[in-house]
């Protein structure tokens, strides 16, 4: 799995990089990215996040008890009124698209036509809405059969469809008097229409039958197991809403920052993305079924004993992943983005914005384990209280950081609100399993988290150290050939020093990757 979502976050990544070639940190990148931003929050709201943390338990537990068909016949009818639901409110986004863009971006209108190029790309996107919706739930029901390689590669053909179709478009429009950046915005419903349909035939595959009558003449709305997922899925949209209403916030300043702004942080924090995606979201699609199945079976003790693994993981590839973002980028951001029309002075910006998200990427990466878990064992209220309480924290930060700081102070608020809020719902969880009889290894995950950020620290100082005494600087003059040799050597001095700091201070999850890759080499076990 995280092999699949690393190719879809490289070419995530290409596809930025098509974009800061294309059209910098413009005017056009900017009102593309509030347009793409309200689809795809709301694909968040009420499609990945909460439908598939409550869709996998829900179908294990209907398979377990009912039977395969049983299973299915949820399945079904979960796929049909998703569909309909998100295509009813894609419908609703199109028509009132004008007041959901000056909700967000409101300070647009100072600027001839970004405004309405705001509004008219969110009505070209809003279509990607239900189509990725229809994506997020087959992806759930594979995961639950223990497929994870072609959903999470659906990801990865999104990316390369909508760079693709988009700067095909980008090139063709302009000889029909329209702007080269819709191009890119019909290049995302096409990827959103491939990410569906590439699932299909392994769905088929598993053995699913669409089944939608039940043998007792069940009609669908009083489908117990339907009812039960949304049990499960209504209070957690709620929490989820609240961390759209964060998002909101966060727009809203950045488009009074200035113009860029929303692009600087939106370069940077897909460039954070990279690691969560990889990891923190494969971790923890691939921790669920493993838990929801111990948890299940009663398997308390199992169920704990895997979270606790997971979040282990978690430290042991972010950590690093943080602290080599941090120092190394500039030299990161300027091979990748610095070309056409992203200057020197972008490339500054966004490794600033990139250092201050940088400082919360693992407690991201361990909200996007325990979430999910929280619907696992029932405690859907838990994720509400943490959802609500993320809103609260980060509308003080902001506050507090966006005057003095500006960009920089939003990125900042949003990484201490994902530390709080790692923190509020692991203290939450580990108290609900210990009412189960489990003991608490609260303390052996804080020893693990101790060693990790030792290390990641430690190897930061040794990236910094390489990267402040090369020879030359970096400027908009240094060839390509030597921007990679900047980044490749901090790369290197980097996974070196990590895996050295690891050995001497005994972490496990390290060394467990390592005898991996000696395995893969025909080297043994260290």
């Amino acid at each position: 799995m995280s092999i699949a979502v690393f190719l879809s976050r490289i070419l995530g990544l290409i596809r930025e990089q098509v974009f800061a070639a294309l059209f910098g940190a413009s005017h056009a990148t900017d009102a593309y990215q509030i347009a793409f931003r309200i689809p795809n929050l709301l694909r968040d709201l009420f499609a990945e996040g909460a439908m598939s943390a409550s869709l996998v338990p829900t179908f294990i537990q209907v398979q377990k008890e009912k039977g395969r068909e049983r299973g299915w016949q949820v399945a079904t009818r979960v796929f049909v009124a998703l569909f309909i639901v998100v295509s009813i409110l894609a419908v609703i986004g199109i028509i009132f698209a004008e007041p959901l863009v000056g909700l967000y971006a409101s300070a647009y209108k100072s600027v001839e036509g970004k405004f309405e190029l705001t509004v008219h790309m969110t009505q070209i996107m809003m279509p990607f809405f239900p189509l990725v919706a229809l994506a997020a739930a087959f992806m759930a029901i594979l995961n639950a059969c223990g497929k994870f390689f072609i959903p999470s590669f659906a990801s990865a053909l999104f990316n390369l469809v909508s760079i693709l179709t988009g700067v095909g478009l980008a090139h063709l429009f302009p000889r029909y008097g329209r702007q080269p950046i819709e191009g890119m915005a019909y290049g995302v419903v096409a990827g959103g229409f491939v990410q569906a349909l590439v699932q299909w035939p392994v769905l088929l595959n598993e053995g699913y039958k669409p089944v939608w009558n039940h043998p007792e003449k069940m009609g669908a709305l009083h489908d117990p197991a339907l009812r039960r997922m949304m049990f499960l899925m209504v209070p957690g949209t709620v929490g989820l809403a609240a961390t759209q209403i964060n998002i909101l916030v966060n727009s809203i300043f950045a488009t009074s920052v200035g113009e860029g702004a929303v692009s600087w942080l939106n370069y940077a924090f897909r460039l954070m993305q990279f690691p969560i995606g990889i990891f923190g979201v494969s971790l923890a699609a691939a921790t669920l079924p493993v838990f929801s199945r111990a948890w299940t079976h009663a398997s308390y003790t199992e169920a704990q004993g895997a979270l606790i693994k997971s979040l282990k993981r978690v430290f042991a590839i972010n950590f690093p992943a943080s602290s080599g973002l941090a120092f190394l980028g500039v030299p990161i951001i300027s091979l990748i983005f610095e070309h056409g029309r992203f200057s020197h002075h972008d490339t500054v910006a966004t490794a600033q914005a990139l250092a201050a998200y940088a400082v919360g990427l693992t407690a991201y990466s361990v909200v996007k384990v325990l979430v999910p878990i929280c619907y696992a064992i029932g405690e859907t209220k838990v994720a509400v209280m943490s959802s609500f309480f993320s809103v609260i924290s980060n509308l003080i930060f902001n506050f507090l950081f966006v005057k003095k700081l500006g960009f920089i102070g939003l990125a900042m608020g949003t990484s201490l609100t994902a530390v709080l809020n790692s923190i509020l719902l692991w203290m939450l969880i580990s108290k609900k399993m210990r009412l189960k009889g489990t003991h608490s290894r609260t303390g052996e995950l804080l020893s693990s988290l101790a060693r990790y950020f030792l290390a990641a620290c430690l190897m930061g100082i040794a990236v910094w150290g390489v990267d402040q005494y090369m020879v030359f600087p970096l400027t908009e003059s240094n060839p390509l050939w030597f921007k990679l040799v900047r980044v490749g050597a901090g790369l290197g001095v980097g996974v070196g020093s990590y895996l050295c700091f690891s050995i001497l201070l005994k972490c496990q999850e390290s060394l467990e990757i390592l005898d991996i890759f000696k395995r893969r080499l025909g080297l043994g076990r260290s």
